[in-house]
């Protein structure tokens, strides 16, 4: 159940160093002048890549990844391990996450409601679309706290009793490194973004390291996911989006 939960989110951690300068801490109408984030646009969109997952167990799975998107509606991804066998399918919608494991012979039909009840992690379409292009988790306002310190705007947002932390490169206004935890201490994941790649005029982060913290039945448990991406390209034409249990 771990295994194909943490490949569908992509989630995780990297320590990534930054200078220490100044903070200055910006008013409303010098943050709307000065942060303007980025968001990857696009209408479908194909990449390839390598993924290595890493279980609390010690067990660690590495393989080819597929991943399919058409933004605002589903994401979909294929991980083959080796010789070509794939090993999990998976599809992300509006309302839930599906996933087949092969390898283990399990299916996975779950809503973003019961993966809130079950695991501890608040998640849906937009957040994790988010988290895999390293945009602001969410939709930037003036209720969230922004400050400057060097290089990165560093920004804090709270929704629906979830906690944000995002720093924001000032050069391209991605994501550079994203914390999150539940008020409660329920879930919790972190996300890096150490590289960044320039498709068609965009940056898109080519190297992610993303840790994910949640509940199970066997008590607490973390996940790593290590993602880079060898070939993205941004489509205008229909992609298919293949899943049957």
């Amino acid at each position: 159940m771990i295994r194909p939960l943490i490949a569908s989110l992509f989630l995780f951690i990297v320590f990534i160093s930054g200078c220490a300068k100044k903070t200055n801490l910006y008013t409303s109408d010098e943050i709307m002048q000065e942060f303007n984030p980025n968001y990857l646009e696009f209408q479908y969109l194909s990449a390839k890549g390598r993924i290595v997952l890493e279980e609390s167990s010690g067990k660690v799975t590495k393989g080819t990844i597929n991943l399919r998107a058409k933004k605002d509606s589903v994401l979909w991804f294929s991980i083959t391990p080796g010789l070509g066998v794939e090993a999990i399918r998976g599809m992300v919608t509006s309302d839930k996450m599906r996933i087949k494991d092969r390898i283990n012979g399990e299916d996975i039909n779950i809503s973003f409601i019961e993966m809130m009840d079950r695991y501890g992690l608040k998640m849906d379409l937009p957040l994790i679309q988010n988290l895999l292009f390293a945009n602001v988790p969410q939709e930037f306002s003036y209720r969230d706290r922004l400050l400057r310190s060097g290089k990165y705007f560093e920004l804090t947002q709270v929704r629906e009793g979830v906690r944000y932390h995002s720093r924001v490169g000032t050069n391209h206004g991605k994501v550079v490194e994203l914390s999150s935890n539940r008020l409660d201490d329920m879930g919790a994941f972190l996300a890096s973004y150490p590289t960044f790649e320039d498709v068609n005029g965009q940056a898109f982060p080519n190297k992610m390291l993303l840790k994910l913290s949640f509940n199970s039945s066997e008590g607490l448990q973390n996940a790593i996911i290590h993602l880079e991406f060898s070939r993205i390209e941004f489509q205008s034409e229909a992609l298919s989006f293949p899943f049957h249990f």
